[in-house]
């Protein structure tokens, strides 16, 4: 349905909800206050879809259901513990539903008692089923961590540092069955700077697509067709995605140790434990010695020790060996001499 259906008529109070037909299903005229207040289903789980849904109550929108994941043990001891969002919408006395499917009838009625004029979907973690996607009348709005159509999928931040993308952004998108493929209403490019990474992007990204959000809720632009030439896809990270090949040339592991900062965390091994590469930097061979060395040698070049790569050298800049603390590379080789000389990646668990 496109968006040109959704109604408004200023007016002090709430008029009655008129119903009309659109094909084979029921639908609503958009029902807003004089303010354009609209009443929301929100769905989302971790902290990217946080500001969203502040922005959502700041700008005065009505959340009459949020929607997250279950609880997951998590940290040493495993405890059960709360997404993000359901935390915050215990916090500020919001009607939530912790469900990791929206799968049958039930779903459906459940959220059809609602009367909700839209839903916004913000990191959920789960497929929506193709009979909630016309459940309201202003349909799902997804913010999506990417320029659509490129990088549609589960980890779109991730993809686009291991793909050293110069900038990314966030598209505002209609949600449909194909994958992210929905028509877009807004987008905003932001640039990734060479410091940027996983954990400092994400934030960046989670602001922006809160603004364009409510820009979206208020304007409703005229959705416009992604284009299908130039769509890429990114796949769900699994942990061993982070394991160092030291073979690859020094930049491709520096986009690796940037995309999976904060989760999994590019990991080699040192002395057959495991060593987390938490920051680092591609050095060119010609900044080095002209000592050839095998890929995943360390040597120490101006006090901080480096890793011969398939090309190019890595700097280590913080790292983290197992069961200790974080600590830059000259401090790990401070404390660990014999790092100078050592072959990192051996087997680790």
């Amino acid at each position: 349905m496109a968006w040109r259906r959704w109604k408004s008529k200023p007016r002090t109070t709430t008029a009655p909800l008129k119903e009309t037909r659109v094909g084979k299903t029921a639908r609503l005229y958009w029902r807003l206050s004089s303010g354009e207040i609209v009443r929301l289903v929100f769905l989302g789980s971790p902290a990217f879809a946080l500001p969203s849904l502040e922005a959502l109550r700041s700008a005065g929108h009505e959340i009459a259901l949020v929607i997250t994941q279950p609880d997951r043990p998590a940290g040493r001891g495993q405890k059960p513990t709360p997404p993000q969002v359901a935390a915050y919408a215990k916090q500020h006395a919001l009607t939530l539903w912790q469900t990791s499917a929206l799968k049958g009838p039930e779903a459906e009625a459940r959220l059809r008692k609602l009367d909700a004029e839209g839903m916004v979907l913000a990191a959920f973690a789960a497929l929506v089923p193709e009979n909630i996607l016309e459940l309201t009348p202003g349909g799902i709005l997804n913010v999506h961590p990417s320029l659509l159509p490129r990088w549609r999928g589960a980890a779109p931040i991730q993809s686009a540092l291991l793909a050293g993308d110069l900038e990314t952004g966030v598209s505002i998108i209609r949600l449909v069955s194909a994958l992210d493929a929905g028509p877009v209403l807004l987008q905003e490019s932001t640039v990734i700077a060479p410091e940027d990474d996983a954990v400092s992007l994400e934030p960046r990204l989670a602001a922006l697509g809160a603004r364009l959000l409510v820009r979206a809720l208020t304007e409703r632009p005229e959705p416009r067709p992604q284009a299908e030439t130039g769509a890429t896809y990114s796949r769900r990270i699994e942990r061993n995605d982070a394991r160092i090949d030291w073979s690859r040339p020094s930049v491709a592991i520096w986009n690796q140790v940037r995309a999976y900062r904060g989760w999994p965390q590019a990991f080699t091994a040192f002395d057959g434990r495991l060593l987390k590469i938490l920051r680092a930097a591609p050095l060119a061979s010609a900044s080095l010695p002209g000592e050839t060395s095998r890929p995943g040698a360390v040597e120490v070049h101006g006090a901080t020790p480096v890793v011969a790569t398939g090309s190019g050298w890595l700097r280590l800049d913080e790292v983290q060996l197992a069961g200790k603390r974080p600590q830059t590379g000259v401090e790990f080789l401070r404390g660990y001499p014999r790092l100078d000389g050592a072959v990192l990646g051996a087997a680790v668990a």
